[in-house]
C-alpha cells in the first residue's frame, strides 16, 4: 500500500476514534437530539400523533417536533426497535462512510472514474474525509445525529448515474425523506436529462402516495397545513440559520418572512446563479451541481449550518476543478475551509442570549451571514470571470438571429 495512503487512512482512523470516544465517554456525547427525533418520532408513524411528537429531554427551550414528511418516518421506523446507543454509533460510522462517498464521487465528477480510482486521488479522498469530519457542517451533523450527509450522498449518486430511472428514483426518494433535496432536479434540467426530471417527480409522488397509504391522517396534516411552516422547524433569526432569510432577518432586526426583502434577495441570487452557470464548461458536472445546491440553501427559509455539507464539494471543485489555477478560487476555498473549521455560527451562538432573539449588533449580524456572503462572492466572481464567455454567447445568439432574419 502507498505510504501516503497509509498515513491518510491512519489520520481518518484517528478522526473516527476521536469522534467515537467523544460520543461514548463525554457527558453529553450521546445527546444526538435530532436522531432522537427521527427514532422516537417515527415510532408514532402508525398513530395520529406523529406531528404532535416533540423531543424536549435535552432541548427544554425548544421542544423538537418531527418535521419531515411521513415517508421519512417510514424510513426511520425500523430504528426504534434497536437500542439507541447502537443506533447512534452506527449512524455516526455510516455518516463518515457517506462523507467519503460524497468526496470520492466529487473527484469522479471532476477527473473521471478511472483517474479518480488512482492511488493518488483515493489518498486525497481519504485525507479530505479525515478533515471533513471536523468541518462544521459534518461536525454538527454528527453532533446532532442529522441526516444531511446521507441526503448529499444520495444526490451525488443520482448525478453520478447515467441511468434515468436510477437518477430520478434517487432524487425522488431523498426528496420524500426531506423536501429540500428536490432542488437537485434543477441539475437535471440544466443537463437536459428530461426523463430523469419526469421520473424524479413521479418517484417523489410515489413517496407521497405511500405516505397516504400508511397514515392518511398525518399525511393530510403534513401536506395540508404543516408544509412551509418555518416557525415549526426552528427560530428563523438564529445565527445557526445560514439561509438568505436568516441573514437578512439578523441584519434588518426582524423576520423578513417572504416579504419584499426576501423576494428581492431571491431574485438577485437566481439571476447571479443562472449567469454563473452559463459561464461553466459543458462538461462541468460538479460545478453545475454545486451552483444548484448553493442556490437551494440560499432560498430555503431555514438552512442550518449542518445543512451546508455542500460546501465540501464546493471547496473540492474550487481546488481541483477547471478554475483551480485562479487565485480567487483558492482564496474562496481557503475562506470556507477556515470558517468551517472555526465554526463561525457556533462561535457567534455564544453572543446570542436566546435562540429566538433576532436584533443583535450589526457586526455580529454581518459575521453571521458568512455563508450567504461567501455564496454571493462566488457567484459574482464566476460571472465576472466568465464575462467573455457570456459575451461570446450573446454575440452567437445575435448572429443566429441575423441569419434567421
Amino acid at each position: 500500500m502507498n505510504r501516503h495512503l497509509r498515513w491518510a487512512l491512519a489520520l481518518l482512523g484517528l478522526s473516527v476514534l476521536a469522534r467515537l470516544a467523544w460520543m461514548l465517554f463525554a457527558p453529553n456525547g450521546l445527546n444526538v437530539v435530532d436522531l432522537h427525533v427521527y427514532v422516537d418520532g417515527s415510532a408514532s408513524l402508525l398513530t395520529d400523533r406523529l406531528y404532535d411528537f416533540t423531543y424536549a429531554e435535552k432541548t427544554p427551550d425548544f421542544p423538537l417536533p418531527f418535521t419531515y414528511p411521513p415517508f421519512a418516518a417510514l424510513v426511520f421506523f425500523p430504528l426504534h426497535y434497536l437500542p439507541f446507543p447502537v443506533v447512534a454509533v452506527g449512524w455516526m460510522l455510516a455518516t463518515v462512510a457517506a462523507l467519503y462517498g460524497v468526496i470520492a464521487i466529487s473527484f469522479e465528477l471532476l477527473l473521471g472514474k478511472e483517474t479518480a480510482r488512482e492511488t493518488k486521488w483515493v489518498t486525497a479522498a481519504v485525507g479530505w474525509t479525515a478533515l471533513g469530519v471536523w468541518l462544521e457542517p459534518v461536525r454538527t451533523t454528527i453532533d446532532y445525529g442529522q441526516v444531511n450527509v446521507f441526503l448529499v450522498f444520495g444526490a451525488m449518486l443520482a448525478v453520478r448515474s447515467s441511468r434515468w430511472w436510477v437518477s430520478g428514483g434517487l432524487v425522488g426518494v431523498i426528496a420524500g425523506i426531506k423536501l429540500t433535496p428536490a432542488i437537485t432536479g434543477l441539475y437535471f434540467v440544466a443537463r437536459r436529462r428530461w426523463a430523469t426530471v419526469v421520473w424524479s417527480a413521479a418517484a417523489f409522488g410515489l413517496t407521497v402516495a405511500v405516505s397516504f397509504l400508511i397514515n392518511a391522517h398525518e399525511a393530510k396534516r403534513y401536506f395540508g397545513t404543516l408544509l412551509g411552516d418555518a416557525d415549526r422547524i426552528g427560530p428563523v433569526g438564529s445565527v445557526w440559520n445560514q439561509s438568505l432569510r436568516g441573514a437578512l432577518s439578523r441584519i434588518l432586526g426582524y423576520d423578513v418572512g417572504s416579504g419584499p426583502w426576501w423576494i428581492a434577495g431571491v431574485l438577485v441570487t437566481a439571476v447571479l446563479a443562472f449567469l454563473a452557470w452559463r459561464t461553466l464548461g459543458p462538461d462541468d458536472r460538479l460545478g453545475t451541481l454545486v451552483l444548484v445546491q448553493l442556490f437551494g440553501l440560499m432560498i430555503s427559509p431555514i438552512s442550518w449550518s449542518h445543512h451546508w455539507v455542500w460546501l465540501i464539494p464546493t471547496v473540492l471543485w474550487l481546488l481541483y476543478g477547471p478554475l483551480k489555477a485562479e487565485r480567487m478560487a483558492r482564496v474562496l476555498a481557503g475562506f470556507w475551509v477556515l470558517t468551517m473549521l472555526v465554526g463561525v455560527p457556533w462561535v457567534l451562538s455564544f453572543a446570542q442570549p436566546t435562540i429566538w432573539e433576532i436584533p443583535r449588533p450589526w457586526v455580529l449580524a454581518w459575521l453571521g451571514a458568512v455563508d450567504v456572503i461567501g455564496v454571493f462572492v462566488l457567484l459574482g466572481w464566476l460571472v465576472w470571470h466568465g464575462r467573455d464567455t457570456l459575451a461570446a454567447q450573446v454575440r452567437g445568439r445575435r448572429a443566429v438571429e441575423v441569419r434567421a432574419g
